[in-house]
């Protein structure tokens, strides 16, 4: 740790660095920044910074509103959309009480928790998003909604495409960051892109989602369009996923793989799919966290509707990928529900533990579908035992009340900030009188 720190107070230094940037995240996984002269860094280090906890969403109560953050200097990188002007550089921080005990609703420390019991059993835990959004615009909309950049369609190549230079642009700012990218390419909704990060451990994953959506925001701005993350913003387009491929390793050896294994995929890995499928719907609430959210689940548009797994079967909610001759390690399960605006943190601490529970308590791996599920009628799906997903928000939350598994992984207070917050959106949603019913029942009745 002190040759990290020396490394970022000597690269700030030799870089002429004028402000770093200390970065966390709320609860519901808005990013936060404070910015630091160069001289305040090795005292942020030695004492970390104080902050006001209660005026951040869901951190802390007002009576013990008093934080810390220390910054982690394993993530000192310099922003490459401040160019040359004025250098500046971020950290992630870790949030702490003033008597040094690590915030309980800290986001990061709630995933970091959820991983040191993952290695307690020997397990490391990799995560690799592919990660859509929708180039607009602009954020502002008339009559039809929000208006895209382009009407291309699914790896359509567009000559001289917004979309180019901009994936073109974010790719290379991203590997500036030292966030290494697999693939980009347009989606198949109207000025919706995909790009996919290549595999990490789940907190570095997290750390470099949040400096995705910044720089995807950043780059979007510089060349005059609007980036959303919403998960369904278009009636009638694909809705925004952040599918993640998961895998444990118990040291070098991927521990979902088996040689001659039906999918090549061992016990281990078919107990961690079966505690995915039994606790999807208790941790729907923050994996989909918000109104608009059920809209994508429940849109069509190969959104995963129903608590199924197959192979290669894309309209199932967990997918084993195909598997690839004499490469046991890339041996992982695809979770398609989770959703381009969830908390990262938070998402990724609830499916790890809901794998892990599989894999305890030894849950048997239901049949897979091998249907396409959308097509099946609801008597067949019942025959079948495929229980949907939560209908809304409502009810999404009304599931999570009830988990345990839910309350011990974010901790009483996170799991109690989470579910006011997400009754309080329903409650408002709820009351709204919206342009739907306006036209469908303001003449007629």
């Amino acid at each position: 740790m002190d040759k990290q720190r020396d490394f970022v107070l000597r690269t700030i230094e030799e870089r002429g660095v004028k402000f770093v940037r200390l970065w966390f995240t709320d609860v519901i996984g808005t990013l936060k920044s404070v910015a630091l002269a160069p001289a305040e860094v090795e005292g942020a280090f030695a004492e970390g910074l104080g902050f006001d906890g209660s005026a951040i969403e869901g951190l802390t109560r007002t009576h013990e509103s008093d934080l810390l953050a220390h910054p982690d200097p394993s993530t000192f990188q310099t922003l490459p959309w401040r160019g040359e002007i004025d250098p500046t550089g971020r950290m992630f921080c870790d949030i702490t009480t003033p008597d040094g005990e690590p915030a309980v609703a800290d986001p990061r420390y709630v995933l970091k928790r959820a991983l040191a019991k993952a290695a307690d059993r020997g397990f490391t835990f990799y995560t690799h998003p592919e990660i859509e959004f929708y180039l607009l615009k602009s954020s502002q909309y008339g009559e039809k909604g929000p208006e895209p950049v382009d009407t291309a369609g699914y790896f359509d190549n567009v000559p001289g495409g917004t979309a180019h230079d901009f994936r073109r642009r974010s790719v290379r700012m991203l590997e500036d960051l030292g966030i290494s990218v697999e693939f980009s390419h347009h989606e198949g909704g109207p000025g919706q892109n995909e790009i996919d990060l290549r595999y990490a451990d789940a907190l570095a994953t997290a750390d470099n989602i949040q400096t995705f959506r910044t720089v995807i925001k950043e780059v979007a701005i510089e060349q005059g369009v609007y980036a959303t993350f919403m998960p369904k913003p278009l009636s009638g387009q694909p809705g925004s996923g952040m599918h993640t491929h998961m895998s444990l390793f118990e040291g070098d050896v991927n521990a979902f793989y088996e040689a001659g294994a039906e999918y090549q995929l061992s016990p281990i890995g078919r107990r961690f799919i079966a505690g995915l499928l039994r606790h999807s719907a208790e941790i729907a609430a923050v994996t989909n966290q918000f109104v608009n959210s059920y809209k994508r689940i429940w849109g069509g548009d190969e959104a995963p509707s129903y608590i199924t797994w197959g192979h290669n079967n894309r309209s199932a909610l967990i997918r084993v990928p195909l598997y690839k001759p004499n490469k046991g390690q890339s041996s992982r399960v695809e979770h398609r529900g989770i959703d381009s605006a969830a908390n990262p943190y938070l998402a990724y601490a609830l499916l790890l533990a809901a794998g892990l529970k599989g894999i305890e308590e030894e849950y048997e791996l239901p049949t897979e579908a091998e249907d396409n599920v959308w097509a099946l009628s609801d008597a067949e799906r019942r025959a079948l035992g495929y229980k949907p997903l939560p209908a809304s928000l409502d009810h999404a939350v009304r599931t999570m009340e009830d988990s345990e598994l839910v309350a011990e992984t974010l901790g009483e207070q996170v799991f109690n900030y989470v579910l006011a917050n997400k009754r309080r959106e329903w409650q408002e949603y709820r009351a709204q009188v919206t342009p739907y019913e306006l036209k469908s029942n303001l003449e007629a009745l």
